[in-house]
């Protein structure tokens, strides 16, 4: 008879999965509409927990990626064509779910003129016309183009999310297609284009950064006018992708998050299982950049996580 497999994970990053569950009631809703998720196809560890819950973060623009990062699971391939009935069904499934904080991410679609701009301020514009509910978008880097972040910054996102994912040395390793400085750039000219507009990132921790490197990038995130911070552990999706180079330990992450409330986030959520839509509304309302009109309208439902 065989043992059991011992898990070669630590124990703090071991979950059990809710008791009472939605899940079935939100995956048929998804595929009602026709709609994906980053939650299933990055495989999030958090998946369970946040269906469950009644929540997901909406992957628009199909689910195949132009570019091939090595630390992601979304696949990458020649993309679908874009589905121009999505910007309504993400507002649909918004209504459907009761959110208050609707996050909406894409794939990167370098094959497109505008990278997918357009169709994220549609997808904002249709939420808006049916919901209260504030939305977060978390976009690529559309190239770096200026004229397409503020296309998407112009339909007045509450929260504008580009994550850096690593330190710069890390970059030709983890994302060979992107660069540092330019994903600076992103958040900075959201930011200078609408400062009203809440700025956020994120990182991974394990793929081998020091605590200096991680620090230099908190800052350097600062300096580019990001709000908004969450750290979490890389887990690897499969075989295929990057090894994890160690486990950070939870006190790693106190101390990390303690340094970004010191250089002025004002919201940061640093820990094992954060990832970037982490308590997103959670994170937004405590630090007070939504309106209080808009928190008054979004009660009682639950809030969008991944």
């Amino acid at each position: 008879m065989r043992r059991p497999r011992k898990s070669s994970l630590p124990p703090w990053l071991k979950k059990n999965l809710p008791r009472k569950s939605r899940s079935m009631a939100v995956f048929r809703l998804l595929e009602r509409l026709n709609l994906h998720t980053v939650c299933e196809e990055a495989k999030c560890p958090n998946m369970p927990e946040c269906y469950g819950r009644g929540t997901a973060t909406f992957m628009i623009l199909g689910n195949i990626c132009t570019r091939d990062c090595r630390f992601c699971a979304v696949p990458g391939g020649r993309p679908v064509p874009v589905d121009k009935d999505e910007p309504r069904h993400v507002a649909e499934a918004v209504v459907a779910l009761g959110l208050r904080h609707a996050v909406v991410t894409s794939v990167t679609r370098d094959d497109l003129p505008d990278g997918g701009s357009a169709h994220f301020a549609r997808t904002i514009a249709e939420i808006r016309a049916r919901s209260n509910a504030a939305i977060e978008v978390l976009v690529p880097d559309f190239r770096g183009s200026e004229e397409d972040i503020k296309r998407v910054v112009a339909a007045r996102p509450d929260v504008f999310n580009h994550n850096v994912e690593t330190a710069p040395r890390l970059y030709a390793t983890v994302r060979p297609q992107a660069d540092y400085q330019r994903s600076l750039e992103v958040l900075r000219c959201a930011k200078e284009s609408h400062p009203e507009i809440a700025t956020k990132s994120g990182l991974m921790a394990g793929l081998g950064e020091t605590r200096e490197e991680a620090l230099d990038v908190l800052r350097d995130l600062r300096a580019a006018g990001c709000d908004f911070l969450t750290i979490g552990q890389y887990l690897r999706p499969s075989n295929a992708h990057l090894p994890i180079h160690r486990f950070v330990k939870p006190e790693e992450f106190d101390r990390l998050a303690g340094d970004a409330r010191a250089m002025g986030f004002a919201g940061v959520a640093s820990a094992p299982f954060v990832r970037s839509s982490y308590k997103a509304g959670e994170m937004a309302r405590k630090a007070k950049m939504i309106g209080p009109q808009d928190i008054a309208n979004r009660s009682a439902a639950p809030e969008g996580r991944g």
